[in-house]
């Protein structure tokens, strides 16, 4: 019951670092309009390759909801209800399906390694879509437009980003940090409630 409760306390703390993380991702930032570019993004990434799906995910629930509550952890220090249900509000909800996707894909024992690569491009993805979505419905942009202001001035950079977290990711994995992989390389990883032998 002990380990249990210990391991519970541990996931807090990792989703609370990855929380803050991702705010302080959103205080580096350039501001364009009116999507503007911070690396907030990067630390998504993150959190779902290190967290797993779940926990991947409810770093960034715990993130949206410290903004909406009016802490300034939105980019460019804004906040509240409405920086969710405005312009860039689709790509905070992006973020919480892009760390569940990405966990899903590179913590699977199921994935093959192409896969598990392939899985931060695949959060991206999702955090486009959804952003791009709420921007044109908001604004009134047509899908050209808002691709245009919502995607295409940062696609290069969060491609870099990518491959970053995927790095940082596989080194973490070298040293034990993240479960289930070894010497930098995904491998089936043992249920924590199995009994050691």
């Amino acid at each position: 019951m002990q380990a249990k409760a210990r391991l519970r306390t541990e996931d807090m703390v990792k989703v609370a670092l990855m929380a803050a993380l991702t705010a302080a991702g959103a205080w580096i930032s350039i501001p364009l309009k009116p999507v503007p570019f911070t690396l907030q993004v990067f630390f998504v990434l993150l959190s779902g390759m290190a967290l797993g799906a779940n926990l991947g995910a409810l770093s960034q629930v715990v993130y949206v909801l410290l903004g909406v509550i009016g802490l300034p952890v939105f980019a460019g220090g804004s906040s509240g209800f409405g920086a969710l249900v405005g312009p860039t509000g689709g790509y905070l909800i992006g973020f919480i399906a892009a760390a569940y996707a990405i966990g899903r894909l590179f913590q699977s024992d199921r994935s093959a390694s192409f896969v598990k690569v392939l899985s931060p491009f695949v959060g991206l993805g999702l955090i486009y879509a959804l952003g791009v979505a709420q921007l044109s419905f908001v604004t009134g942009f047509g899908l050209g437009k808002a691709l245009t202001v919502g995607v295409f001035p940062f696609v290069l950079f969060d491609l870099v980003k990518a491959v970053v977290a995927i790095i940082i990711a596989y080194r973490l994995g070298a040293v034990g940090i993240i479960p289930g992989m070894i010497d930098g390389a995904p491998q089936a990883s043992k249920r924590l409630d199995e009994p050691s032998s």
